[in-house]
């Protein structure tokens, strides 16, 4: 061994490695639904989570709050309450970026909408604010079926009331959104700088997919169609403030136009293996009693 081959295999020896085991991630909203499942797949991964909720003491709203959680991660993913489209979400994850970025956790993914233009000004604040960023944008969750607001109808009447029409979604498991976002914080830089779409593996309407939910549950349920403004008058009688309200029909007014009617391979080159079907879902979720009444 020469004396400069010396030299280079010293220095491997000693540069310290990066491993999973050293990494820290912060987690927004770690106590919602995608927050939840993307710490526990990134501890399952052996990152270090360091959630970020009102329980922790962050607060979207209150910047304050933020440099706390961030100062001495590796790493955030961010998710914007109540959505990546809303009006404040462009300025709020611009400055959270931008305070990361200064505070040296560069790499940054954001949860984002397939399909959805109010979400384009919110991935560009984070484009803007310097981050080595990734955005993962999603179709409809097929969670959002067992959890949150669309769940009570179907458990207590064993109806869904909703402005979905006779549109086709793929709908996206998030345990496979959740396994997308760790596996971009895991493998180096090969996926800094993109935009990755993903979804479930085939198209189903509202009405099959509930049909699915009834299967595995064994009970008859219905689905019901409504238009945006009629959903946003049964939001407002539950006491949703109106301009949420008016937020929420202009979202669905347009996001749930067909526009989303396609099947993305964003699942299948992360991860390396098909998404999981609507219906692998609906039995797990039924096993679990989510819809009994």
């Amino acid at each position: 061994m020469t004396e400069k081959t010396a030299r280079k295999t010293a220095a491997k020896t000693a540069a310290p490695q990066t491993t999973a085991q050293q990494t820290t991630v912060v987690v927004t909203g770690a106590s919602g639904r995608t927050g939840g499942r993307v710490a526990r797949a990134a501890e399952g991964a052996g990152l270090t989570v360091r959630a970020a909720s009102r329980a922790q003491g962050f607060d979207w709203h209150d910047s304050s709050t933020w440099a706390d959680v961030l100062r001495g991660a590796d790493a955030a993913y961010l998710v914007y309450p109540t959505d990546v489209g809303a009006p404040d979400a462009a300025d709020a994850v611009g400055r959270l970026a931008r305070e990361a970025v200064a505070l040296g956790v560069r790499r940054l993914v954001l949860l984002s909408s397939r399909g959805e233009e109010r979400a384009l000004p919110t991935e560009e604040a984070l484009r803007a604010s310097g981050a080595d960023w990734t955005v993962v944008r999603a179709s409809w969750f097929a969670q959002n079926f067992s959890e949150g607001p669309l769940v009570e109808g179907l458990r207590q009447s064993g109806e869904l009331v909703f402005p979905g029409g006779e549109v086709r979604e793929p709908f996206v498991d998030l345990r496979d959104v959740a396994d997308v976002v760790v596996k971009t914080l895991t493998t180096g830089d090969r996926y800094v700088g993109k935009a990755l779409d993903v979804s479930g593996p085939r198209l189903l309407t509202f009405r099959e997919a509930v049909a699915e939910v009834g299967r595995a549950t064994g009970r008859a349920l219905t689905y019901t169609p409504v238009s945006a403004r009629q959903y946003g008058e049964q939001l407002a009688g539950f006491g949703v403030p109106p301009e949420e309200v008016a937020f929420l029909v202009e979202l669905f007014d347009s996001l749930l136009d067909g526009r989303n009617a396609y099947l993305s391979e964003g699942v299948q080159e992360v991860l390396g293996r098909e998404p999981r079907d609507f219906a692998e879902f609906a039995r797990d979720a039924a096993g679990a009693g989510v819809w009994k009444a």
